[in-house]
């Protein structure tokens, strides 16, 4: 069995996570196929000037769909609503950690965002990010970051930033927790659609590689990622628009909320909607058509026509 991945350490991480897996579960070899993406090569512009959703997915697909691999793992986050129709999304292990997580320089005392000094310059690659820090701050200069994980924590730890916000899951997976100051609540960063889970593709076709992927798939996770992802395939999201959504389970059902946002943080939507977990993707479809109903499709044409705020 052949696992194609990116080459990030991160990724790496993931791969290997859901190879050892595999092999634990009776799998004789597994491999990697290491690729790089088009969000890989391009790392001198911002998430939202190069494109929209399947910047580190791409690749990645193609070598499922010519037969290169057998497996594709990728960050949740990062997959396009929509995948290819001889794909199927086969697993979704248990999610780690979806929150965000703020990093302030050694230097600075701050403990959270509402410490940070004013014109605090903080990093982040994901206007999501940016539009909800402007929300609660909007003193701060927020500040394009791309590049890895540790090359982004080199820029906090060496004075460059003031602080960034990472994914927690991402800083957990690679044993850099001790580096996180505080963990924003759903509350102040409502995460990235997917984040903290894995999405493992393979084959539509291939019986054999499913019925072992599907050792790996976690029931309550999945029911959060597809309300999750009912509501990005709603509004058609992608890097240009600030979009979040996090599920929950309670009680035997799913509770959604879902955000719309400016990049600069002066307008937003938000609303919040549960259902049976029967049912968990119609959910995002309905709380998606709720923020439509508010106003929703005029905000994200107007990211889209306008560009990025700050150059992210």
């Amino acid at each position: 069995m052949i696992i194609a991945t990116r080459g990030s350490a991160l990724a790496l991480w993931q791969a290997n996570h859901v190879r050892d897996r595999l092999l634990s579960l009776g799998a004789e070899t597994v491999e990697l196929l290491v690729l790089k993406t088009r969000g890989d090569k391009i790392q001198d512009r911002a998430l939202s000037e190069v494109g929209g959703k399947g910047l580190f997915v791409k690749e990645i697909e193609e070598a499922l769909l010519d037969g290169r691999a057998d497996v594709a793992v990728h960050s949740m986050k990062d997959l396009p609503a929509e995948i290819p129709p001889q794909l199927i999304l086969a697993a979704v292990p248990e999610r780690e950690d979806p929150r965000d997580a703020l990093i302030v320089a050694p230097s600075l005392q701050a403990r959270d965002v509402a410490s940070l000094p004013e014109r605090a310059r903080v990093g982040t690659s994901s206007l999501r990010r940016m539009a909800q820090l402007r929300v609660k701050r909007p003193d701060l200069d927020v500040i394009p970051l791309r590049g890895n994980v540790d090359t982004r924590l080199r820029k906090v730890q060496g004075g460059e930033l003031d602080a960034i916000v990472l994914a927690c899951a991402g800083l957990k997976r690679l044993g850099h927790g001790a580096a996180i100051t505080a963990v924003l609540s759903v509350e102040e960063s409502l995460p990235a659609i997917g984040q903290g889970a894995l999405a493992i593709e393979c084959r539509g076709a291939d019986a054999e590689v499913r019925a072992r992927l599907a050792k790996l798939h976690h029931d309550e996770t999945a029911h959060a990622v597809f309300a999750e992802r009912g509501f990005l395939a709603r509004l058609a999201g992608d890097c240009k628009t600030p979009l979040a959504a996090h599920a929950t389970l309670r009680g035997g059902r799913v509770h959604l909320t879902g955000l719309v946002a400016s990049p600069d943080g002066r307008e937003s939507l938000r609303a919040t909607l549960d259902g049976t977990t029967e049912e968990a993707e119609q959910i995002g479809r309905r709380l998606a058509e709720e923020l439509l109903t508010r106003g929703a499709q005029a905000l994200i044409d107007k990211c889209r026509a306008t560009g990025p705020v700050g150059g992210a």
